[in-house]
């Protein structure tokens, strides 16, 4: 069975937004991770509770109500523009990378509203000097988001290189 590029994108979003909210109504209901956190998994590794108040890195976190409405307003706003490439998309790999990102954005925006935070759970650290990668907590939403922004370079570099070239 193959979809069109418009269904495998939505599908992709959806897969995303369920397992990301799964995932975290699991975390913090049934195992409880905030009675049990941080648990070791690797060296580089921890299961923990991380509520991110903001965007990336906790940039614009805010507590304030107002803030907080505004900061889901805009992300809204960039989810609806994804879409409407999406919908527009006529290769499956980029329909495809724009669902998993319009998936994770759709799961992290669905904290803001229900949660007033978003949930992040996997702690990946090191002690390499390796500047803000050193810590990083994260949740399915943004695996989802991390792995089709990569495939919409992907796409677009394989697109690219495919094209003529042509001469000054």
């Amino acid at each position: 069975m193959r979809f069109s590029p418009r269904t495998l994108g939505l599908l992709a979003a959806l897969f995303v937004l369920i397992v990301d909210q799964g995932h975290k109504a699991w975390m913090l209901s049934v195992f409880d991770i905030a009675g049990r956190a941080p648990i070791t998994v690797t060296p580089f590794l921890d299961l923990t509770i991380s509520w991110n108040y903001g965007v990336s890195y906790s940039l614009f976190a805010t507590h304030a109500l107002t803030a907080r409405l505004a900061l889901i307003c805009v992300q809204g706003a960039i989810v609806l523009g994804l879409l409407c490439w999406m919908w527009r998309a006529s290769s499956h790999p980029a329909a495809l990378g724009l669902g998993l990102i319009v998936g994770g954005a759709l799961g992290n925006m669905t904290d803001r509203l229900f949660r007033g935070a978003v949930a992040d759970f996997f702690y990946f650290h090191t002690s390499l000097p390796v500047g803000p990668l050193a810590n990083y907590v994260f949740n399915i939403a943004d695996v989802g988001i991390t792995l089709g922004a990569m495939l919409l370079l992907v796409e677009s570099l394989m697109s690219n290189a495919s094209r003529p070239s042509t001469p000054l």
